[in-house]
């Protein structure tokens, strides 16, 4: 990543810029050292490598339906 910034620090900031956003983590390392005493940080999702296409479009397909639930609910 440029400036040596990782990809937590990047959906931080994109997530203070953009209130709401929903961040899709993929990540090869040890689901612990993402997940934070068994939970992920609210707004994250994560998807763990190796993965199939089919294992990230359903994914992003249910991010994607929170988010248009939310909206109807609001």
């Amino acid at each position: 990543m440029p400036d040596g910034i990782n990809g937590r620090q990047l959906a931080d900031m994109a997530t203070e810029r953009r209130s709401g956003l929903k961040v899709l983590f993929t990540t090869g390392y040890a689901r612990n050292a993402i997940v934070h005493h068994g939970r992920l940080d609210p707004g994250v999702e994560l998807v763990l490598k190796p993965f199939t296409q089919s294992e990230l479009a359903k994914k992003v397909r249910r991010i994607m339906d929170t988010v248009a639930q939310h909206r109807d609910e609001n």
